[in-house]
């Protein structure tokens, strides 16, 4: 796969990392293969994460195609740099043609992130899995490494203003490959989500306690911090949820009415 755009992008980011004085503590990197079809589980708790969480397979020299919701292809912006990084287009409503590429790409050797959460948790904590996953990883026959983000919620997340001050840690934690079968996706994908919430609890109790006094807002309030509970910030999205239907109702009665 030809990259014009992807090796340039790689090195402006580091380059604004840099000078944001971002601290990166990363381990378990070599668990991403140098070679072959990869895909990566991500963790979703900020609008940054495709850009940090494809720093994971960086040590080893790969670049990552994530899969992503529709409505950052149809930006003006966002469309066409996300094409020309080989980016895989997720439409909600018709999943099955971004599993094809998806499976093509790993097929093809290359390397795919995905989000099992789908989207942004509200609480920093893992949501609810899809099972896509491991149905991914099973029917391309390749291995699924947990991949575990901390810190990129401080920078641009949901119900927050961005937040691109100096000397933020970032915390990128990988672990061992999973091997799923596909003979139960919904057991492999709780052992998935068993494996990254261990990750998860080591890289909050890991970060350093200056960067995240009790009541943070970016710390979970199991953890001592405001963040939403789990219950409250599913309450959240329903009620968003809610809201976009109703602008897109709002939207196509307007339309209407004009023709």
């Amino acid at each position: 796969m030809r990259d014009i755009t992807y090796p340039p992008i790689i090195v402006a980011a580091k380059t604004l990392f840099r000078l944001l004085g971002q601290d990166f503590r990363m381990t378990g990197t070599e668990h991403v293969p140098r070679e072959g079809g990869v895909l990566l589980a991500v963790n979703h708790i900020g609008y940054v994460d495709f850009v940090y969480g494809g720093l994971a397979a960086n040590p080893s020299k790969r670049l990552v195609r994530f899969m992503a919701k529709r409505e950052i292809f149809d930006n003006k912006f966002g469309g066409p740099l996300m094409r020309s990084l080989h980016h895989i287009e997720v439409d909600r409503g018709a999943g099955i043609a971004s599993m094809e590429q998806a499976l093509s790409y790993l097929k093809a050797g290359e390397a795919v992130g995905i989000f099992p959460e789908a989207t942004i948790s509200r609480s920093f904590e893992l949501k609810e899995f899809k099972t896509g996953a491991v149905r991914i990883a099973a029917d391309a026959g390749v291995p699924l490494v947990p991949v575990i983000l901390w810190g990129t919620q401080r920078m641009m997340t949901k119900d927050h203003p961005k937040d691109f001050s100096r000397g933020k840690t970032i915390s990128i934690s990988v672990g061992e490959p999973l091997h799923p079968t596909g003979d139960d996706p919904i057991a492999e994908t709780a052992e998935l989500k068993r494996v990254m919430g261990a990750l998860l609890d080591e890289a909050i109790r890991s970060y350093p306690a200056e960067e995240q006094p009790p009541g943070s807002w970016w710390l979970p309030a199991s953890y001592g911090g405001s963040a939403p509970t789990l219950e409250e910030a599913e309450a959240l999205d329903v009620a968003e949820k809610k809201e976009r239907a109703a602008r897109r109702a709002a939207k196509r009665a307007a339309q209407q009415h004009k023709s």
